[in-house]
């Protein structure tokens, strides 16, 4: 059974930045889509971050700050955050789909992903 193993959350101060990473382990990434979640601590709702496939989607908040890559000669994806802010507080998920879509509802609906990471948390404060 795949899964991600998640690094790199931590506390950073406003302004700061963070790298998270997920190595995909028991498939091959190169096949998947992927992209980034965060649950929200205050909110507890889920927030499709950025997906990276054909269509590359990132949430308005985030956009010129946050950018998803990824190497599959490492199965890794990561998602480099710049500027960071306390609004950008929360538990990350990476998270893989072998279907592909172009429309962002279904890029970023979470039953359509096939393989997760365990999450990683980011608290951003001063």
């Amino acid at each position: 059974q795949g899964h991600f193993v998640e690094s790199g959350g931590g506390l950073v101060q406003p302004g700061g930045s963070l790298r998270l990473s997920c190595v995909a382990t028991g498939f091959s990434l190169e096949a998947y889509a992927v992209g980034w979640f965060r649950q929200d601590h205050h909110l507890g709702g889920v927030s499709c971050i950025g997906i990276r496939e054909e269509n590359t989607y990132y949430l308005d908040s985030v956009k010129g700050r946050f950018t998803i890559s990824r190497d599959n000669a490492k199965n890794t994806v990561y998602l480099q955050m710049n500027n960071l802010k306390p609004e950008d507080a929360g538990n990350y998920y990476c998270a893989a789909r072998l279907d592909k879509f172009t429309d962002v509802e279904r890029m970023c609906r979470i039953a359509e992903q096939d393989y997760w990471g365990q999450g990683t948390q980011v608290t951003v404060s001063s």
